[in-house]
């Protein structure tokens, strides 16, 4: 029987309490923003300060579950980013290290928050 070349399928997912995020905001401010978030991710996050710390963390586990899915370590955080597009679906964006990682991946987001709670699951397929 001949080989055939079967799809890779990753999973990566992430769960990170809230007011983990927001306790790091209060305690490092910009340098903790600045340091994991672009400049549209937080632009988008402060826009509804009462949701700021819900999309905050679920970028952040956004960007976790990225990384895992896609095998990434030392990549930057802000290597990888969460856009909106004009309907309001959320996708990776990746720059740099992480996008030459991750090749012809693409990739599929799914986030979520509740609660304390957020969560991310990052499908990376070829």
């Amino acid at each position: 029987m001949p080989e055939t070349s079967a799809a890779q399928i990753r999973v990566g997912i992430d769960l990170v309490q809230i007011s983990r995020i927001a306790e790091s905001i209060e305690r490092f401010g910009a340098r903790f923003l600045r340091r994991v978030y672009t400049d549209g991710e937080i632009d988008y996050a402060c826009s509804a300060p009462t949701s700021e710390g819900e999309r905050l963390a679920a970028r952040f586990a956004a960007k976790e579950a990225t990384k895992k899915a896609l095998g990434l370590d030392g990549v930057g955080w802000r290597d990888i980013e969460v856009q909106r597009n004009a309907s309001g679906a959320c996708h990776l964006v990746l720059y740099g290290a992480a996008r030459a990682a991750a090749g012809a991946a693409r990739l599929a987001l799914s986030m979520s928050h509740d609660g304390n709670q957020a969560t991310a699951v990052v499908i990376a397929y070829e």
